[in-house]
């Protein structure tokens, strides 16, 4: 339970992060609203992002995979369509804000384990 809440958290941040630095993605809300988009983020990364990285193997492999940040502009995309309070202007304001998203989770996930270690 921890260990979802922390990475809850994680993706908020990051969520939010995009949101500030992409003029092309809008947030709306207060932090609770922010942790709901961050949910539904998370349980559509969960259920359709194995199965879009399972079917575009061809072009992973192809992009080596670099084509993983479309899938990932595309469920920030899904996203926006569910949710009232996060939007998405296009393609390439997702495209940005997934790379965004990858950083910040890289890192915030670096710096996590790295503090577990001690």
């Amino acid at each position: 339970m921890r260990n979802f809440l922390i990475r809850l958290f994680v993706n908020a941040l990051a969520l939010a992060a995009a949101a500030w630095l992409i003029d092309g993605i809008q947030m709306s809300g207060d932090f609770i609203a922010v942790l709901l988009v961050a949910l539904v983020f998370g349980v559509l990364n969960a259920l359709l992002k194995p199965l879009l990285l399972f079917l575009s193997i061809p072009l992973l492999i192809l992009t080596l995979g670099l084509f993983a940040l479309v899938v990932n502009a595309g469920m920030l995309m899904i996203t926006a369509s569910v949710l009232d309070n996060f939007a998405v202007s296009g393609f390439w304001a997702a495209l940005l804000g997934s790379l965004v998203i990858s950083i910040v989770t890289m890192l915030l996930g670096s710096a996590l384990k790295d503090g577990k270690k001690r």
